[in-house]
């Protein structure tokens, strides 16, 4: 009838134009003239043209196996592809042991026929020996993937799957150059790269046509201005860090904005350098990590000294352990360059977890700057998760003791990120109940960077960085002795305004460590574990390090050090202050969606309440929530319970 060959011809056309191709016939199955038959017989045309044929009805019934058969073979059989979105496309899935031979069968012959075209000067020679050589490949990794037992994908599309190797490989470099955003943190996006970037080579930093950011957004922050603005030159950037109360005869007055831990060995030797000269340069200090006091570290700036679980250039392998010697540790706390000693208990990135250098690893340099002592080195170099010079809350204390006495006086605290909240209770305890107290806690927050850690630990092991020092600093306060120390905090600062967010969630002073990396030509690689770093920042490839120019490198981090704490400084007087610790949670705003904001003295008020001083002393703690209060018994009890 009229009506179905209507409905014919616009199949065949719809369905060419589909595929993209002009074919001489079309193939098209019973059951969809069928149905278009029926379509047509119902819908569009008048009852004289209907075909004699009864309508297809349609059901929602499961269509039979059979049916299924005829579809896809009708699909094919129209040149339509029977694949899911995103799966496997056909021609590789129809790749098999078998097909991959008779390939390598028919290159062999292209080679055949190009040495016989070549010897009637009909072809370049370069073309028969790229044949040639690419059949030699084709068959050696082919005949190689079928050979092995531990891939599967090898076995079952030999030579083929080594696409999917290629792409995998190459996978971070599309999704950073071609794919993310300005914005995607992962872990520092382009944007927050860009402005440390143009900020450690001196360039202008400044953007036109307003934010980039959506300020409806979940989670936009801001912070709250005063009409009546301080002057950025009166805003105070230095902080004394060491409290005659607690012993301490050599205060040091530190930068807002420093250096954190990173260890040469994660670190190349230049990388190190660079790092220490442009502290230098900048008046700020450079943490050592728990890899030892290397010689690059003494290149002229001032250095916090991080003392680990292997107590490295103060400690000793004794029966396969790791052991704190005194001695060693006053020969290295008596050079000049030691402003500070730090205790590390855990780090942000990998909580609770130890590390080992493998012996095969260890290098002369890396030896004198662990103090392993003269090679041949046979056995590996551990840092276990523990301490082996104390195990509760009061040994920490007279180990800190211990350390202010041997470096005379010197400024000593702890790094850690937070873990259990009734633990870092038991600590305040042990501190009140032992009257020794730290001159500096480091909190280094969950988001903090690492050289290589499982990513278990990275990805869900310990408290936030915001979280953690709000914990700590009103904690602190409630036991009536935040004025016995300071707060330095750690994990992701790398402009002005993340620093006094950081600095008004209760931190006297900051660190960073990726962001120094990005001043030094990190491009974020991701190869930091892997001894290939492109930049010759965190390599002992001496090929790769050896690119790495020092005395331009130490400019750059001196330039972001400046201009980072000069951002931070208008930002504080904009708010109408001279002391980024007078900026308060009050300051900052939060959006929490669409319409709702809240400041961040407002934000988990009945985990992490803002406390004044002493409120966890009084009877019955009436100011103190009841999560809180019970933090802070179960921390009596933890501390009488180790004693």
């Amino acid at each position: 009838s009229f009506c179905r060959s209507a409905a014919i011809d616009v199949a065949m056309i719809a369905l060419r134009r589909i595929n993209g191709i002009q074919r001489n016939f079309i193939r098209v199955s019973s059951n969809d003239i069928k149905q278009f038959g029926g379509i047509c017989s119902t819908t569009a045309f008048p009852r004289s043209f209907q075909s004699d044929t009864p309508p297809r009805s349609f059901s929602t019934q499961k269509p039979s196996h059979a049916e299924e058969d005829d579809n896809v073979m009708d699909q094919q059989g129209l040149g339509m592809s029977t694949r899911l979105p995103g799966g496997i496309p056909d021609f590789i899935e129809k790749w098999n042991p078998k097909l991959f031979k008779q390939v390598g069968f028919g290159l062999g012959a292209a080679s055949v026929l190009s040495l016989g075209i070549l010897a009637n000067d009909m072809l370049h020679p370069a073309l028969p020996v790229g044949i040639i050589g690419f059949t030699a490949v084709y068959w050696k990794v082919g005949t190689d993937d079928l050979n092995q037992s531990n891939h599967t994908l090898r076995r079952n599309f030999p030579f083929l799957c080594h696409m999917r190797y290629l792409f995998e490989s190459i996978r971070p470099e599309i999704q950073q150059y071609l794919i993310e955003s300005d914005s995607d943190a992962t872990p520092f996006s382009r944007s927050m790269r860009s402005t440390i970037y143009q900020r450690s080579k001196a360039q202008s930093d400044t953007r036109a046509l307003g934010t980039m950011r959506d300020v409806y957004e979940e989670g936009y922050e801001w912070g709250a201005h005063s009409m009546f603005p301080a002057n950025h030159h009166d805003v105070k950037t230095r902080v004394k860090v060491g409290n005659k109360l607690n012993g301490c005869s050599q205060p040091y007055s530190a930068s807002i904005f420093n250096i954190s831990a990173m260890s040469y060995g994660a670190l190349s030797g230049p990388a190190v350098t660079a790092l220490n000269k442009g502290a230098q340069r900048g008046g700020f200090y450079h943490n050592t990590g728990e890899g030892g006091i290397s010689k690059f570290h003494l290149s002229g700036g001032d250095i916090v000294w991080n003392v680990g679980t292997g107590y490295f250039a103060c400690g000793k392998t004794v029966d396969g352990k790791r052991m704190f010697n005194e001695e060693m540790f006053r020969e290295n706390s008596a050079k000049e360059a030691v402003k500070m000693i730090e205790i590390k208990l855990s780090q942000g990135a990998k909580p609770a977890h130890g590390g080992i250098l493998p012996a095969n690893k260890i290098t002369a340099e890396i030896s004198d700057a662990r103090g392993l002592g003269p090679g041949p080195w046979t056995e590996d170099c551990a840092s276990p998760p523990y301490h082996s010079a104390f195990s509760t809350p009061k040994q920490l204390c007279e180990f800190i003791l211990k350390l202010r006495t041997l470096s005379d006086g010197k400024p000593i605290g702890f790094k850690l990120c937070i873990g259990n909240p009734s633990e870092l209770a038991s600590l305040f305890h042990a501190m009140i109940d032992t009257d020794i107290y730290p001159d500096f806690i480091t909190v280094d927050g969950s988001e903090g960077g690492t050289g290589a850690a499982p990513p278990e630990f990275q990805d869900s092991m310990g408290m936030p960085m915001a979280e953690g020092l709000r914990l700590t600093d009103n904690m602190l306060k409630g036991a009536g002795i935040r004025n016995r120390m300071k707060l330095i905090a750690a994990g992701k600062v790398y402009n002005g305004f993340s620093l006094v967010r950081t600095m008004a969630n209760g931190a006297d002073l900051c660190n960073a460590a990726r962001a120094f990396m990005f001043s030094l030509g990190c491009i974020q690689a991701l190869k930091c574990n892997a001894n290939t770093c492109p930049t010759g920042i965190t390599t002992q490839n001496k090929n790769l390090s050896s690119g790495l120019d020092v005395p331009n490198k130490s400019v750059r981090v001196s330039n972001f050090h400046a201009a980072t704490v000069l951002s931070a400084s208008e930002i504080v007087a904009a708010m109408g202050h001279t002391n980024p610790r007078h900026v308060t949670g009050e300051n900052l705003w939060k959006r929490e969606n669409g319409i709702h904001v809240s400041t961040y003295s407002d934000m988990h008020s009945k985990y992490l309440p803002v406390l004044e001083g002493g409120e966890l002393l009084e009877e019955g703690m009436p100011k103190v929530p009841k999560k809180m209060q019970g933090w802070w018994k179960e921390g009596k009890v933890i501390y009488d319970s180790m004693n």
